[in-house]
């Protein structure tokens, strides 16, 4: 498999959710490439459902392969997938990245979240005619900031679905132990049968509960690896619910698509430099 560069140059913005859409989405993101060039990226398994809304350049994008010129991804929306998302530009890329979280995407897609998991839906299919507009707002606007603004508003407007109690509760207690409580004792806890609360995740966030606490856990590691934690790899998989190291080395191949020492290699990689403020945000 051909390996590239990842970008040498560009812009990225970030906002976090005003308190309005606090567990709606994690974050809205500006991103502009200003460097010509043929780069690839790799993401590990998102626990984020993203909505992309492209200006420029179209990406390549794939799920857990790397993509071809077929793969050719505009302005789309992708749901969860249990695997790393593989994207490839050519320097001329720029876009804007709202990041739903689980629960937050079935509350603005509602069941068509089911719809999305493990697939690519092109904006207009996804959100139709508003889809539509709402590039064309956003296209006629050059400031990130006045970009979020009108993307807030958007989401706000749109987001009137409501998770069942239960599956929201279900979600917030797995993530809380960063997917190590038992599916069977969390389904006891709210007197569903397993059989049960596995139907209602995959109704509403669009996976079942135990691939949701596999993804939790994974993440779980990849953050104490990144916080520069001194346990060592067999201490990490110990302390994120692994059973050995050897399980945590296999779901590193499965949800990042390498084995954890050459993922910790390229993302020592990323150089943060390249994250600069503009146009008055602070947080960018």
């Amino acid at each position: 498999m051909a390996e590239f560069a990842s970008p040498v140059a560009f812009d990225l913005a970030q906002r976090l959710p005003s308190p309005r859409l606090a567990g709606l989405i994690a974050r809205i993101t500006g991103y502009r490439e200003i460097a010509t060039g043929r780069f690839a990226q790799r993401q590990s398994a998102p626990l984020i459902v993203p909505l992309i809304i492209s200006f420029g350049s179209p990406f390549l994008i794939a799920l857990s392969r790397q993509p071809s010129a077929a793969d050719r991804q505009s302005s789309f929306a992708a749901g969860l997938h249990a695997g790393p998302v593989y994207i490839e530009s050519d320097g001329q890329a720029a876009c804007v990245q709202v990041d739903f979280t689980p629960l937050g995407a079935y509350r603005f897609f509602g069941g068509a979240v089911t719809e999305l998991v493990g697939r690519m839906v092109e904006l207009d299919d996804v959100l139709g005619h508003e889809g539509h507009r709402l590039r064309e707002r956003l296209g006629a606007v050059a400031c990130w900031q006045r970009r979020f603004d009108l993307i807030e508003a958007f989401v706000l407007r749109r987001a009137r679905h409501t998770p069942s109690p239960d599956v929201a509760f279900a979600y917030r207690r797995l993530a809380r132990s960063a997917g190590a409580v038992s599916i069977t004792a969390l389904a006891d806890e709210i007197g569903w049968s397993r059989k049960h609360l596995v139907g209602r995740f995959r109704t509403e966030l669009g996976l079942a509960p135990k691939s949701l606490a596999r993804m939790m856990r994974f993440h779980r590691a990849s953050r104490l690896a990144l916080d520069g934690s001194k346990l060592g790899w067999a201490g990490i998989a110990a302390e994120s619910g692994y059973a050995d190291q050897a399980h945590l080395a296999r779901e590193f191949v499965e949800f990042a698509g390498e084995p954890p020492t050459a993922w910790a290699r390229r993302q020592a990689l990323t150089d943060r430099r390249l994250v600069h403020a503009d146009d008055g945000l602070p947080d960018w």
